[in-house]
């Protein structure tokens, strides 16, 4: 397990109990009640830091190097009725868009989301979940396909951007992000997006149109990092805590802002901390949405969606 600077008291105190287990489990001392006073302050303490995050610590936590990605979800919530689809048919296969077909309960769902890597070979072979214009592409050939058999879709986001290399410019990068978004706002099957870690920029976005958007308690959702944010303001990375409050993006924020539908908690200590009670509460709440929005025709849906995006950035003086 890695700890982020401001889970190391959660980490002394773990390694206190583990200490304090051993010494009980090797000598003929009753160390019960000291472990049950480190259990209850470890507890504690759990509680108070989570309780009282900043903007910039929820960031930190979306990157966490054990938290679940787009095919940990995907995995746990459909088992072995996944099938991954490849290709958009026109440039190759990219890695770091996922997609497939895969079943929750008897009904089918069409799954899309960006995949990071767990280590160096991985996160480069995922392009550190950075989609080229062929994933875009890919993305939206899979909603065709799933809305001409009237199969839900269900997005979920993670990525810091969209890859911004030269070759990603020449094949159509700003292009294929708009073509997804246009398309998104008009596809006539119910669309549900969960944002799982980062979502930032056009990059997020790309995948990001929904009837239902939801988001993780300990994820950000914005048009830029805190990083590039600072280095953009301040010509410095050190500003990043201050351009994370200022920018808004923590899940509290964007529901304030109307522009997601619902935040889901997650168990103490982060979705890192406690796998599969993260799968099974994501699972529900996909279940819970798409029973509500399959009541809803087709052109009832468009409308709803439209009517939805139309409202967002309102201001009244």
């Amino acid at each position: 397990m890695e700890y982020l600077d401001f889970e190391l008291p959660i980490k002394e105190l773990e390694e206190q109990l583990d200490k304090c287990m051993i010494i009980g489990q090797e000598s003929d001392v009753d160390v019960s009640e000291t472990c049950k006073q480190i259990e209850k302050k470890l507890a504690d303490t759990r509680k108070e830091i989570y309780k009282n995050l900043t903007a910039w610590q929820r960031v930190q936590l979306s990157r966490h190097p054990n938290r679940p990605y787009t095919l940990d979800y995907i995995n746990a919530i459909c088992g072995d009725t996944f099938l991954e689809l490849h290709g958009d048919r026109n440039v190759k296969d990219d890695k770091a868009m996922i997609g497939g077909l895969g079943k929750i309960g008897d009904q089918s769902f069409m799954f899309i989301g960006q995949q990071k890597g767990y280590n160096t070979k991985t996160r480069q072979y995922r392009n550190f979940g950075m989609a080229n214009p062929e994933g875009y592409r890919k993305a939206l050939r899979l909603m065709k396909s799933a809305e001409k058999f009237n199969i839900p879709v269900v997005c979920f986001i993670d990525t810091p951007g969209g890859a911004a290399g030269i070759e990603a410019e020449e094949r159509g990068q700003g292009e294929a992000i708009a073509r997804n978004i246009l398309e998104m706002t008009r596809l006539k099957v119910p669309i549900i997006v969960v944002i799982i870690g980062e979502g930032a920029s056009g990059g997020a976005l790309g995948i990001g149109v929904g009837d239902r958007v939801l988001m993780l308690e300990n994820t950000w959702y914005s048009v830029i990092s805190p990083e590039s944010c600072s280095s953009i303001l301040w010509r410095s990375w050190e500003y990043k805590e201050v351009a994370a409050e200022a920018l808004k993006l923590t899940a509290t924020d964007m529901k304030k802002l109307k522009l997601i539908d619902e935040i889901v908690r997650e168990p103490a200590g982060g979705a890192h901390a406690n796998r599969e009670k993260t799968f099974e509460v994501v699972k529900n709440k996909i279940v819970a949405q798409f029973e509500v929005l399959e009541k809803l025709s087709p052109k009832e849906l468009v409308s709803a969606r439209m009517d939805k995006y139309a409202q967002m950035g309102v201001f009244n003086g």
